[in-house]
């Protein structure tokens, strides 16, 4: 993304050695997943994974659902699971609401998720909802205080 002065529009974060991107005109779920309004439907929102969440499960290379759009759904409802390089996860939903469309095209090819996250590498989409997302800076402090907890639970030191 490029700003008006043709800089980059985006805020960086470390993970090591690693630069994650994050977008200013973006919003951000704890979870993980960034928050647009969704260019088709203006009644909607969409969602996606955010650079950090991409760096740390590293080339997805499945997808799968537990439900149907439309579904109402629930905060923290576990929505669907992941599968890539170095993880299997469940998916949790970012907030209440109505779950209205999944991104189709990432059933037969999850691809996109790696190569085009703040893009055509969007999850689902849900109609807006009440929640208070954070912005990029409120959500930069949150990978801050997270960042060491993260890296011991990576190297499997979780405990220490």
């Amino acid at each position: 993304m490029i700003d008006s002065s043709g800089r980059d529009a985006t805020k960086k974060f470390m993970m090591g050695e690693f630069e994650a991107e994050f977008p200013l005109g973006f919003q951000y779920a704890k979870n993980h997943m960034w928050v647009i309004a969704s260019p088709d439907d203006s009644a909607l929102i969409r969602f996606g994974f955010a650079a950090y969440a991409v760096r740390l499960l590293q080339d997805v290379y499945f997808l799968d659902w537990l439900l149907d759009a439309p579904s109402k759904i629930l905060e923290s409802q576990e929505i669907g699971s992941i599968e890539s390089k170095k993880a299997e996860s469940a998916l949790y939903a970012p907030c209440e609401g109505e779950l209205v469309r999944f991104n189709a095209e990432l059933m037969e090819d999850p691809s996109a998720i790696n190569v085009d996250k703040y893009g055509e590498g969007w999850l689902f989409e849900m109609q807006k909802s009440d929640t208070v997302f954070l912005n990029v800076d409120q959500y930069v402090d949150l990978l801050d205080s997270v960042w060491a907890k993260t890296q011991r639970t990576i190297k499997g030191q979780v405990n220490e």
